[in-house]
C-alpha cells in the first residue's frame, strides 16, 4: 500500500461558483499547492485530488492520502495544450489531432516523459498520462498553482470515486488540506486512457470519450483487454492492477433478457434476505417498469440509476448509487450488465471491476 495513512488535518470545504470560481477561494487553494499540500477539486469527470506536480514530498502524500499502492501512476492536469511540451518528450501527430479535438475534455493520453518528471508520477516508467479537464474551477486552480496537478481521484482507494463534494469528505477528511465544492460532477465516469507512444493507440481504461469517437478522429485503435492488464507487474495507468471503483457491499451483476434478470435477481434476492443479509437493487427504468407489471423484486434498498437508451443518466449516477449501498449498510449489490459500446465500454469497465468480474448470466 501507499505506507502510513495520514490523519490530523483540518480540512477545509470551500463552496465554489461553477461558471464563475470565487479568486478568494482559488488563490488559497492554488497556496495549499504550492506549499506541498492536497487539494481536492471537481472535474467533468469525478473530484480529483490534487498535489505540486514537482514536489515529490507532496506527490507522496496523494499515496498516503487515498492509502494508494505507489506503483499506480497518476494522471498530470495541465490548463492548456501548450503546456504538453514541458512534459512529453515526444508528441505524435495522433496526439496533436486528438488533443485538438477532444481538449479540454475526458480524455488522458499517455506519452513518453521528460526526465524531470518525478518517479512518483510515473511509478517508474518511461511515460506519463496527461489531461486537460474541462471543468472551470479546475483550469482555474491548475492556472494559479502555475504547475500541472498529479490528481487521481479524491477518494479511498479501491472504493467508488467522487462525483460530490461530500464524497470526498467522506473519505478523506482529516488528511487533506482543503475541498472545492462545485457541486456533482457531470460525466460521473473517470477519463478514457489512451496510449500514444505506438503507431496504433491502445485505450487502456474506457471512459467519456469512447472508442467510436477516437476512431473516428484517428483512424485505429485498439481496446485492450482489463483482466490482461492486471496481470503486468506495473500498471501504465491508473485502474489497470487493482480492485476499483468497489463499495464495501459485495457487487453481482446480472446478464441477460430483462424477464431473466428480473426473476434471477428476485430468486437471488429473497436467498439473501433469508440468510439475514441485505440487499440493494441498483436496474434502470426499463427493468422497474416490467418489475411492476409482471416479476415484482424485493430489497432492502431499491433504485432506478437511470435509462438504458441513454446511458449517461446510468454513467452519472452509478458512482452515487454504489456508495448509497453503503451507507445503507447492505452486503450485496445487484445490478444489470450493459451493451460494450459508446459509453457502454467505460460502464462496464467499472462495474466489472466493482463486482471483481462476478457475472451471472441467465
Amino acid at each position: 500500500m501507499g505506507g502510513k495513512e495520514e490523519k490530523g488535518l483540518q480540512t477545509q470545504w470551500w463552496k465554489i461558483d461553477a461558471e464563475k470560481p470565487q479568486e478568494q477561494y482559488i488563490r488559497r487553494a492554488a497556496e495549499i499547492i504550492k506549499e506541498g499540500g492536497l487539494v481536492a477539486f471537481p472535474t467533468e469527470t469525478v473530484y480529483g485530488l490534487g498535489a505540486h506536480a514537482f514536489l515529490p514530498q507532496a506527490l507522496k502524500r496523494i499515496f498516503l492520502a487515498k492509502g494508494r499502492p505507489q506503483d499506480n501512476p497518476l494522471i498530470l492536469h495541465v490548463a492548456a495544450v501548450e503546456e504538453v511540451k514541458d512534459l512529453a518528450a515526444d508528441i505524435p501527430l495522433k496526439a496533436q489531432v486528438l488533443m485538438e479535438r477532444f481538449w479540454p475534455g475526458p480524455l488522458t493520453l499517455i506519452m513518453k516523459k521528460l526526465p524531470h518528471i518525478p518517479a512518483e508520477v510515473t511509478a517508474g516508467l518511461e511515460t506519463v498520462a496527461l489531461r486537460m479537464p474541462e471543468h472551470k474551477t479546475a483550469l482555474a486552480l491548475i492556472k494559479a498553482a502555475g504547475v500541472p496537478l498529479a490528481a487521481p481521484s479524491a477518494n479511498r482507494s479501491g472504493y467508488p470515486s467522487p462525483t460530490m463534494a461530500e464524497h470526498v469528505y467522506a473519505d478523506l477528511n482529516g488528511r487533506i488540506e482543503a475541498i472545492l465544492d462545485s457541486g456533482p460532477t457531470g460525466l460521473g465516469l473517470e477519463s478514457t486512457i489512451l496510449d500514444v507512444t505506438q503507431e496504433t493507440p491502445v485505450i487502456l481504461r474506457p471512459g467519456g470519450v469512447t472508442r467510436e469517437e477516437i476512431t473516428k478522429a484517428v483512424g485505429e485503435v485498439i481496446a485492450a483487454e482489463s483482466k490482461s492488464l492486471e496481470l503486468q507487474e506495473i500498471p501504465k495507468a491508473p485502474g489497470m492492477k487493482y480492485k476499483h471503483y468497489s463499495p464495501k457491499a459485495e457487487v453481482v451483476l446480472i446478464e441477460g433478457r430483462v424477464e431473466n434478470i428480473l426473476q434471477a435477481a428476485a430468486k437471488i434476492s429473497e436467498g439473501i434476505r433469508k440468510e439475514g443479509k441485505r440487499v440493494g437493487l441498483l436496474f434502470t427504468e426499463d427493468v422497474w417498469r416490467q418489475a411492476k407489471e409482471k416479476t415484482p423484486v424485493s430489497g432492502d434498498y431499491i433504485k432506478s440509476i437511470g435509462e438504458r437508451e441513454n446511458l449517461a443518466s446510468v454513467a452519472h449516477n452509478i458512482y452515487r448509487e454504489l456508495r448509497q449501498c453503503d451507507e445503507y449498510g447492505l452486503d450485496v449489490v445487484l445490478t444489470e450488465t450493459y451493451i460494450s459500446e459508446g459509453l457502454g465500454s467505460a460502464l462496464m469497465d467499472r462495474l466489472l471491476k466493482s463486482a471483481e468480474y462476478k457475472v451471472i448470466k441467465v
